[in-house]
């Protein structure tokens, strides 16, 4: 289930036309490192990367809608970002690339 979550992010990423070609670039690249981290995190923590891994697509389908919401990004993102606290410790790059997947979705001004 988490794979097709991240599958469905990758599809919806490659076919927008709301996101430009260098944002698909570096969030395919920041997709990619996720896919790694949760699927680590998949083995011990089911319903967490779950949780993740919902957060992750709902924020993606809100940066490619074509009449974007900022109060639905910003929701979005902090899901995403809340999903992750309590692993700082135990899952250190997860959270990173869940920042850094956040903070891209912020600075590319949705």
């Amino acid at each position: 289930m988490i794979q097709e979550r991240l599958d469905k992010i990758e599809e919806k990423l490659k076919q927008s036309a709301a996101v430009k070609e260098n944002d698909k670039d570096e969030l395919l690249a920041l997709l990619n490192s996720l896919r790694t981290e949760i699927t680590d995190l998949s083995k011990t923590h089911g319903e967490q990367a779950e949780s993740i891994a919902r957060f992750a697509e709902l924020s993606a389908h809100e940066a490619t809608r074509s009449e974007k919401s900022d109060d639905l990004v910003d929701l979005s993102i902090q899901g995403l970002a809340t999903s992750i606290q309590g692993f700082e410790v135990s899952h250190p790059r997860l959270v990173g690339v869940i920042n850094a997947f956040c903070n891209y979705l912020t600075n590319m001004g949705i």
